[in-house]
């Protein structure tokens, strides 16, 4: 018991510090682009259910592979708020809650929004690549998947889950989550599952390329420091 305590305090330990001092003194207050994409989200699901707002909805975040790129791409920041009509929206909306909740108060709202969007773009621009290399190809999807809707808020969800959990050292929770896309592609093959794959691609290309630029900004210090120096550099936040 005392072994899977201090396991998880190495692993969730500094993300529930972050986490627990604004949450209890500013309640919503410490989340308010989260609370704002859930009204989104719901309001989009609720007008996409109507026969009235289906077209709407579908004009203005609905992604397909068929779609000319700049239109796409015009669409692609607001589907990141656009639920499956397949799934239940309860579950789009506490995944939102959980994880661009935790994601805002870690990294502030824009960076959240920023991860959110890379996520979604990867699985976007993927779906476009895999169709062009055709159903032989390693990473390729057959011509029928032009037609289908973009995976929406679960890559982005995926995204600053892996993300997040890389930047705050829960990497077991985000090699997890990584795993768990991987079983879900093996075990219902589709395009959705493969966008997901595609949006930790991307994150971790992104984590990737954070670290070295950390590691470049510290190299002065560093030196600095071997040279006699006396300064003390706080960390550089991301």
């Amino acid at each position: 018991m005392r072994t899977l305590a201090r396991w998880a305090r190495a692993e969730w330990g500094l993300l529930w510090v972050t986490v627990r001092e604004p949450l209890p003194k500013r309640r919503l207050q410490a989340i308010p682009m989260t609370i704002a994409a859930v009204c989104l989200t719901a309001t989009l699901h609720f007008v996409h259910n109507q026969s009235w707002g289906y077209r709407f909805v579908q004009n203005i975040g609905a992604v397909r592979a068929e779609d000319p790129l700049w239109l796409g791409l015009l669409r692609t920041p607001l589907s990141l708020f656009v639920p499956a009509l397949d799934l239940p929206v309860w579950g789009a909306l506490a995944q939102i809650l959980f994880v661009f909740g935790i994601a805002e108060i870690c990294l502030g709202w824009w960076r959240t929004l920023a991860i959110a969007y890379i996520a979604t773009l990867a699985g976007t621009l993927y779906a476009r690549l895999g169709i062009a290399l055709g159903p032989h190809a390693p990473l390729g999807l057959p011509a029928s998947d032009a037609l289908v809707v973009d995976a929406g808020p679960s890559a982005a969800v995926v995204g600053l889950a892996v993300y997040v959990g890389w930047r705050y050292g829960a990497h077991v929770t985000a090699a997890g989550v990584t795993t768990a896309m991987v079983v879900e592609v093996v075990v219902k093959e589709n395009l959705a599952g493969k966008e997901h794959l595609a949006a930790i691609a991307g994150v971790m290309a992104l984590c990737g390329a954070t670290a070295l630029l950390h590691r470049h900004r510290r190299a002065p210090v560093r030196l600095g420091r071997r040279a006699g120096s006396d300064r003390d550099l706080p960390p550089l936040r991301t």
